[in-house]
């Protein structure tokens, strides 16, 4: 089963790279020097992130697409 979650780019000026976060996934972050590896290496984090609940047998959320909201 494929699952979507929202990924968050930002730039950071301290680490000089590309943030990538998926925060539906606690912990889950990926950085890059542009906006594509960013990307492409959150993608990564994610399915690392939840292969490794998996493994751990811990509960996998539910991406929450358009209602992901923030404070």
């Amino acid at each position: 089963m494929m699952r979507k979650y929202k990924i968050i780019i930002f730039w950071s000026d301290e680490d000089r790279a590309y943030v990538a976060e998926a925060p539906e996934l606690p912990g889950c972050m990926a950085h890059g020097s542009s906006y594509e590896q960013a990307l492409s290496s959150a993608q990564e984090a994610i399915d690392l992130c939840l292969e490794r609940a998996r493994v751990l047998g811990r509960d996998i959320p539910e991406p929450k697409g358009r209602r992901l909201r923030y404070p």
